[in-house]
């Protein structure tokens, strides 16, 4: 039996990088899966692949940017599969500059895809994660724990997520409901865009990540993910996962 038979995941951003691996992940310990995101192609690739593994899954198209499609995309999930399991934030947009040059809107639109989306999904989520007992897992960035340079909103937009994941794993906690946090370092095509931009960037973050790679999506991420959802992980709560193969080691 396979550890999330019987589940159904929502995983915000889940056509591509990390949110494909998690998605991918999930679908292969048995949850029904639904993937959200603003381009089609993308969501169609992902499901395919996991149609073909023998999983199910929907896709929603939407930007968790905007509350009304937040709330269609948690709405379309539980009319699809019935109810809600687990909730995966993991979509979010920013735009890396250094702090003297980032403005009013890089911020807002770093929090309107962060935060303020993960905060509207698990509003919207609540009543069907309260009859399930489920959980959620929201991705914060070891880039905002370490405060690395360059990424002024994109840091500031990953902090306000995890205070809010703690607060909600303690008002929560009474329902049942788990709430984690996961700070991942995985070659997504976000990352490899950034460090085909960057190569001196590139060689310097691998050089301080002990294990001596970046992470995986689908195997490193999603394989994490898929056992801190499932019961195995049922009495940990408000915790952040730090999946980055010890780059924030300290001492």
């Amino acid at each position: 039996m396979r550890r999330l038979a019987g589940r159904t995941a929502l995983v915000t951003g889940g056509g591509q990088g990390v949110g494909r691996g998690i998605a991918l992940a999930l679908a292969a310990e048995g949850a029904a899966v639904v993937i959200t995101g603003r381009t089609e192609g993308t969501l169609e690739d992902t499901a395919r692949v996991i149609a073909e593994r023998g999983g199910r899954v929907q896709t929603v198209v939407g930007d968790v940017g905007e509350r009304t499609d937040v709330e269609r995309m948690v709405a379309e999930t539980v009319r699809e599969f019935g109810g809600l399991d687990v909730l995966v934030n993991n979509a979010q947009s920013s735009v890396q500059r250094c702090l003297e040059q980032t403005s009013y809107d890089d911020v807002q639109l770093a929090y309107r895809s962060g935060p303020l989306a993960a905060f509207q999904a698990m509003r919207a989520a609540l009543p069907h994660l309260m009859a399930s007992r489920g959980s959620v897992v929201n991705l914060g960035s070891s880039a905002a724990v370490l405060g690395e340079a360059g990424f002024a909103s994109y840091a500031m937009a990953k902090e306000a997520i995890r205070g809010l994941s703690r607060v909600a794993a303690r008002e929560w906690g009474p329902y049942g409901i788990r709430v984690n946090i996961v700070c991942p370092a995985a070659l997504s095509p976000a990352a490899q865009e950034y460090f085909a931009a960057h190569p001196e960037k590139a060689e310097q973050v691998v050089a301080g990540i002990p294990l001596g790679r970046m992470g995986d999506p689908e195997t490193d991420i999603g394989r994490a993910v898929a056992a801190l959802v499932s019961d195995d992980m049922a009495y940990l709560t408000g915790a952040t996962l730090m999946l980055e193969g010890g780059r924030t080691l300290i001492g």
